[in-house]
């Protein structure tokens, strides 16, 4: 009998299901929508204008993280091996003719952080991929398959649509980078969305700062008429007086200018209480709110209040360590993969030592590693991203005898001196454990105090 499932999509019941490497909830998925274009489940265009457009905590905070993540130094492995060239870093270095690398990741950055999703397109020659484009993210539309995935990408500008078929073999069309968004199957969800509320508030805030301004920089008050008992203005003197009074009263280069009443009108100006001038704060509360919401600590926005250089070496690193690294680890390391049919696979790892952020870090990690005492050279140099240098003759030996109690390495460093076969061996001086070599000086400006500890505990005579 045909499972209600089967009955639904008018296919006949299998005896026994085909094995595929698939989610078993695709075709849920793709029950009410496969081969139909699914749009964004917002206004793209509001989002961007209400927020980056109008609102400058919004605009700083995009572009400090795309800029950010753009300049971000990466370095390319395979394995262990660090790799001086491959054509990944090549491609992204000059992805098309109208872009450099830190524009092209910027402008995908930019569209991630503002819609939740950033669009690549990879232009192939015989099958290798020689140019990348960032699309624009409501131009996109997803055509999801009957596994639940995407079966093809819709671009739609002015009426015309480009189809981008992500069924083929080999490196696919686009590449996607989506935001978590709990109530979407397919695509991000934007940091704007959750700071929407925090958006309008401030903008209303600057939007009453303008208009405040625009009345002399003080509240309005009231024109009362206090003619004869039971008398009011006609309709013509109201709209003669309400004319005047935006005419020739309203706006800053009014400012100042004296009003002339007549016929019994006199003007009874309101004042502001204290609690009513809590819009300030209200708007410095939204801004911090909007900053949480892009993981920017809010005095490197410049918000009143919290614009202290006592500790903004610190908000910067934890800025580094918690928004720009994580975001251009993903970014990067999703390009490697969808790249992979044509450039083979490829552990791609920011550069750290080259990151101005992190210098009080590395600084500190070195000096910690130094002052290590039971490391070698070459195993203070790994322990901090370098490579090993070599070793004696004799710390070949040691090496071998592989222990792990360290209160009995002299002990075993004399027993393997002993056995030695051969021509006593002379230590170098520029790989010997008991001394930095001028590759790793930079982990500590002395290594004299350290050279008779290590020589000790590596059994050198």
């Amino acid at each position: 009998m045909m499972s209600f499932l089967a009955r639904l999509t008018g296919r006949r019941a299998a005896s026994h299901a085909p094995e595929s490497k698939t989610s078993r909830t695709g075709p849920l998925i793709a029950l009410y929508e496969t081969g139909l274009p699914q749009w964004t489940p917002r206004d793209y265009a509001a989002l961007m204008r209400e927020g980056f457009s109008q609102n400058p905590i919004v605009y700083r905070a995009i572009r400090m993280i795309a800029e950010s993540v753009a300049s971000v130094p990466m370095l390319y492995f395979d394995g262990r091996v660090e790799l001086t060239e491959h054509p990944l870093e090549a491609l992204l270095c000059h992805p098309n003719p109208a872009d450099s690398g830190a524009s092209l990741k910027e402008a995908l950055i930019g569209y991630l952080m503002g819609s939740g999703n950033g669009y690549l397109e990879c232009v192939s020659v015989n099958g290798q991929p020689k140019e990348l484009y960032a699309l624009r993210p409501d131009r996109m539309r997803v055509v999801p398959g009957a596994d639940g995935w995407p079966q093809a990408w819709l671009y739609t500008i002015n009426g015309e649509s480009v189809t981008y078929d992500m069924t083929q073999n080999g490196v696919k069309p686009i590449l996607q980078l989506a935001l978590f968004n709990p109530l979407s199957d397919h695509y991000g969800l934007s940091p704007i969305s959750p700071a929407a509320y925090a958006i309008d508030l401030h903008n209303a805030a600057s939007a009453w700062n303008k208009a405040l301004l625009d009345n002399a920089a003080r509240p309005s008050g009231a024109l009362v008429y206090t003619g004869p008992p039971g008398s009011t203005l006609s309709a013509d003197q109201f709209d003669r007086l309400k004319a005047e009074l935006n005419d020739s009263f309203q706006g800053s280069a009014n400012a100042g200018r004296p009003l002339l009443l007549e016929g019994g009108l006199d003007w009874k100006p309101l004042s502001l209480t204290p609690k009513d001038m809590d819009f300030n704060e209200a708007k410095a509360n939204a801004a911090r709110e909007i900053a949480l919401a892009f993981g920017i600590p809010s005095m490197l926005l410049g918000i009143p209040g919290d614009n202290r250089h006592d500790n903004y070496s610190e908000a910067n690193h934890i800025f580094w360590r918690e928004t720009v690294l994580p975001l251009a680890i993903r970014m990067h390391q999703s390009i490697a993969h969808w790249l992979a049919p044509s450039f083979g696979e490829v552990d791609v790892k920011p550069d750290y030592d080259r990151i101005d952020a992190l210098s009080d870090e590395r600084a500190a990690l070195w000096s910690r590693i130094n002052a290590a005492t039971f490391l070698t050279n070459d195993e203070k140099r790994e322990a901090v991203g370098y490579g090993r240098l070599g070793a004696t003759p004799t710390q070949d030996i040691e090496d071998q005898a592989d222990t792990s109690n360290l209160s009995a390495e002299s002990d075993e460093g004399e027993a393997n001196d002993d056995t030695f076969d051969g021509p006593e061996p002379t230590p170098n001086p520029t790989t010997r454990p008991g001394s930095l070599t001028p590759y790793a000086s930079a982990l500590s400006a002395g290594s004299g105090a350290d050279t008779e500890g290590d020589a000790a505990s590596d059994g050198a005579p």
